[in-house]
């Protein structure tokens, strides 16, 4: 075998850390650690600064849980938002995808997660306590449940509805033309906005 084919200890680990990374597989990861070896040293300098940036300058929104650089995010500070609803969300790049439709302009609340009673996620690991005291306040007429279309998204919009329920809070969910099993970060424009105008009662 051509030595030159063999990785480096330094190539090996950095295609085992990219492999780690979700959807890089093996064959993945050692193309991308590869073309890391070609590009030139300051454009990968460039990225590592991204990278280490991106762990110590973001942080969680002390109200909604979006990923921000400052106390607040700008969806929360805005004066041009609705603020009588309030969009549940499993991720903040959940957000990302429903902002992208334009048709959305109510707040949101983001959970980091789903209940998942096989991976031991209940619902005091997720957002849920910090949700119920937001919806304390009085200034919100209706909750609209943004969950996955999987298992584990129904079982956190059904354990919401129940909570969120007798506050006296509209509780609804995103209509069906999410197809079951679809995450919502990967489903196009047209099919969430219709999600969003077609919304029901849960």
């Amino acid at each position: 075998m051509n030595q030159g084919l063999i990785p480096t200890e330094a190539v090996s680990k950095l295609i085992q850390e990219l492999n780690k990374l979700p959807g890089i597989g093996p064959k993945s990861a050692q193309r991308l650690a590869y073309h890391l070896l070609r590009t030139p040293e300051e454009q990968t300098g460039l990225l590592a600064e991204a990278l280490l940036s991106v762990k110590q300058k973001t942080r969680l929104c002390s109200t909604c849980f979006n990923i921000t650089d400052s106390e607040s995010c700008s969806i929360c500070r805005s004066d041009q938002r609705d603020r009588s609803k309030i969009c549940v969300v499993e991720q903040p790049q959940d957000i990302l995808a429903l902002e992208h439709t334009g048709s959305y302009r109510g707040l949101y609340h983001v959970l980091h997660g789903a209940i998942s009673p096989t991976e031991g996620i209940g619902a005091d690991d997720l957002r849920i306590r910090e949700l119920l005291e937001r919806l304390q306040g009085g200034s919100t007429d209706e909750v609209i449940l943004a969950t996955n279309t999987n298992l584990e998204g129904e079982q956190t919009a059904m354990y919401l509805n129940k909570v969120i329920s007798p506050l006296g809070i509209r509780v609804t969910r995103l209509a069906r033309g999410l197809p079951f099993g679809t995450e919502l970060e990967y489903a196009d424009d047209v099919t969430l906005t219709h999600a969003i105008e077609g919304r029901q009662e849960f």
